[in-house]
């Protein structure tokens, strides 16, 4: 994915004539979608209902989270599986800065960010030699140990109870639409600040660190320079998705930030293809989070759907046609 993310960058207008004027043609199509899919989910809260834009606020809130892990994925070519120590780190800073300090997420999101950057470059420096299956059992560490902090640091946690996360950002203003207007704002800006660090000089230094090592290097671009860096800012995406979690649904403890909130991360960056837009972000926040939300009602068959559901998905992502479509979408 990097060598064709790096060879867009590097080369954008390599199709003369006609292919130009295709390429114009199917950007154009892409921006009205796009547009189009913006459009429906601001008019959305017109029509839904309270426990349908409360489902969506947390979609957005994962969507957010996912991409961070398909930032790393596709930038540092590595599998983190404890993403979830970042995600509760942002989200227990909204909720400990409004009980501490009465502030709300105006305050505490952009602070939940830079936490989640210096926790991310505190882990990213010492392991920044590692790489593979070994980043991802020292990340898994960070899962397992999570809950056991969280409960250890009771005082300021909350315990097993967790905290409630009551301060509205705009007062007056229906907390539903509240929590669904600030997630889908975020998580769309953000996609927009991606699109475009792919195209900047630190996104192609980057990508040429793990597509193209030695060239990197006689460039003075280090391959683990490259691994703290993008570590560093998928952490701050990951606090920021936190933040926007613990504020969608009003209240943060242990049992929302377990190993398995972790992987589940991971699957919905497979879902979402490790895509880093905004439809991409939301197909893998949907996954993990309104698919086992509606296949509630199944009881105990949720989890063999659920996993028919990742497996045909994984299974269809990876076939010949899908590989195509975004070959041609990433080199255009």
């Amino acid at each position: 994915m990097a060598v064709s993310d790096l060879a867009h960058v590097s080369n954008p207008g390599s199709n003369p004539g006609s292919g130009l004027s295709a390429r114009g043609s199917h950007i154009d199509i892409a921006r009205v979608v796009l547009l189009a899919l913006v459009a429906a989910l601001l008019l959305l809260p017109l029509l839904a209902g309270g426990f349908l834009l409360y489902s969506l606020s947390l979609c957005f809130a994962n969507a957010l989270a996912v991409l961070s892990v398909s930032m790393l994925v596709r930038y540092g070519g590595e599998v983190s599986i404890g993403h979830s120590f970042f995600v509760a780190l942002g989200a227990y800073t909204v909720a400990i800065v409004e009980h501490r300090l009465n502030l709300s997420i105006a305050v505490s999101l952009p602070l939940a960010a830079v936490l989640g950057a210096g926790a991310g470059f505190a882990f990213a420096f010492p392991s920044r030699r590692l790489s593979g299956i070994y980043l991802a059992v020292a990340t898994m560490a960070l899962a397992l140990a999570l809950p056991e902090l969280l409960i250890g640091f009771e005082t300021s946690t909350g315990g097993f109870e967790g905290l409630y996360i009551a301060r509205d950002l705009i007062p007056g203003v229906s907390k539903p639409l509240q929590r669904y207007y600030v997630a889908l704002a975020v998580l769309a800006v953000i996609c927009l600040a991606l699109a475009h660090f792919r195209r900047s000089a630190q996104g192609l230094a980057l990508l040429m660190a793990q597509a193209q090592p030695r060239a990197a290097e006689a460039m003075g671009i280090t391959r683990s320079w490259a691994r703290v860096s993008i570590f560093t800012l998928s952490a701050a995406l990951a606090s920021a998705a936190g933040a926007l979690s613990g504020f969608a649904s009003s209240t943060v403890s242990p049992n929302s930030f377990t190993f398995f909130s972790g992987v589940f991360l991971l699957v919905g960056s497979v879902v979402s293809l490790n895509g880093l837009s905004l439809p991409a972000a939301l197909a893998g926040g949907a996954f993990i989070t309104l698919v086992p939300t509606y296949l509630a009602q199944m009881g105990d068959w949720v989890p063999i759907l659920y996993g028919v559901a990742l497996v045909v998905v994984t299974l269809s992502a990876n076939s010949g046609h899908v590989r195509c479509l975004l070959s041609r979408r990433r080199t255009r």
